[in-house]
């Protein structure tokens, strides 16, 4: 596919305009960065990964109801999506304590919640993509009610597909983020997943060793970030057994 004009370049993707309008090529790269972009490296195969990975998940999200921007994967870093207005929200839900919600409570890492929590996190890298409350999103007009009921229930049938994908591979999914966008047709407004679901926005720990296979093993130099992605994607299918972790060659 040509290239088309860029409209965004974020710290993991870039956006092109799409071929026919109400699409956007998104396009994955290899780029790796940490705490709000003060840690960065470039790990060769990311991107391909993160491609092929979250539309493996985008995909199955769509097969059972959940709708997503996701239209269909282009190439091997980029796929065709449905333009849409970001709601300017990471979504995070938590099954496992970990991360900021540990430092911030003071519960131990690893600590099994008794349910799912959702948490909302203000779109702003300046600030530090604070935590807010429901009143802040309603009083800034950030989301409706109406919005808010939706998004939750979206995060929460998102985690029941995620949590039972992952379990089946022996992988224990601690947390993860999404992003929700509004797509427009006619006067008729909904929601829908946006942006990726891949390691770079999930926690994944291994069920038997704890072994972490997600962004963290960049942010705490725990290993090489390339092998725990190949290794997520191993046991999802995605790639064949047999191939090499340095330069990803995934299944078409």
């Amino acid at each position: 596919m040509a290239r088309r004009k860029k409209i965004y370049e974020g710290k993991a993707k870039v956006l092109y305009e799409g071929p026919r309008p109400g699409t956007i090529v998104q396009y994955f790269k290899d780029d790796a960065t940490a705490f709000n972009a003060e840690k960065k490296d470039v790990i060769d195969g990311k991107g391909v990964l993160n491609n092929r990975l979250s539309e493996f998940f985008m995909t199955g999200l769509n097969q059972i109801g959940v709708p997503t921007h996701f239209i269909e994967r282009i190439n091997m870093r980029e796929q065709l999506v449905r333009s849409c207005e970001i709601i300017p929200l990471e979504v995070v839900v938590r099954n496992v304590a970990a991360g900021s919600m540990s430092k911030r409570l003071g519960i131990e890492e690893g600590t099994q919640l008794s349910r799912p929590i959702v948490e909302y996190y203000y779109k702003d890298d300046a600030l530090g993509d604070p935590l807010v409350t429901e009143e802040h999103i309603a009083a800034f007009g950030w989301a409706s009610q109406q919005d808010m009921d939706d998004i939750l229930s979206l995060a929460l049938r998102v985690n029941d597909f995620m949590s039972g994908v992952m379990l089946a591979v022996g992988i224990k999914l601690v947390d993860f983020k999404i992003e929700i966008g509004r797509v427009f047709e006619g006067d008729f407004q909904r929601l829908v997943v946006a942006d990726e679901i891949s390691p770079d926005s999930c926690r994944l720990w291994d069920m038997e060793t704890g072994q972490k296979l997600d962004k963290d093993v960049f942010r705490r130099d725990l290993g090489n970030l390339a092998d725990a992605y190949t290794e997520v994607a191993r046991r999802l299918g995605v790639m064949p057994k047999n191939q090499g972790v340095t330069k990803p060659t995934l299944i078409n």
